[in-house]
């Protein structure tokens, strides 16, 4: 038995196989999950878990080269953008219209629904090289 880092056995899993550049995403209760794409539901309740324990987890877990968000993010919920920035203080951030970030969504190796019930809380993680 697992004695620290993530617990859930499916984000663990994910996050193990990962390679460079491979993507994951972690999103709000409302983002539509492609078929085919795996879907981690973490969703208890509007809120828990929220977005920003869910990324502080995996951010704790996996290195990361690039963040991509929903454009509509800087004008309908920019604490998230502050959040986002506080844990990944480095990084470039992309920006891209919020239905081009739901087909990118395509691609992710999984997708990770929190409870989180404000807009646009998505984010698509690109994984860095660990070495």
């Amino acid at each position: 038995m697992k004695i620290s880092g993530i617990l859930n056995s499916d984000i663990s899993r994910v996050l193990s196989y990962m390679g460079h550049t491979d993507t994951i995403c972690i999103a709000d209760c409302g983002l539509p999950v492609p078929d085919g794409v795996e879907r981690i539901d973490l969703a208890l309740k509007f809120g828990t878990p929220t977005f920003v324990e869910t990324l502080t987890e995996v951010a704790k877990n996996m290195k990361v080269e690039k963040i991509i968000l929903a454009e509509e993010i800087k004008l309908a919920n920019p604490e998230i953008i502050k959040d986002v920035i506080t844990l990944f203080p480095n990084l470039e951030i992309s920006f891209e219209p919020h239905d081009d970030l739901k087909k990118l969504t395509k691609e992710c190796k999984a997708v990770i629904r929190t409870g989180e019930n404000t807009p646009y809380a998505n984010i698509i993680l690109q994984s860095d090289c660990i070495f």
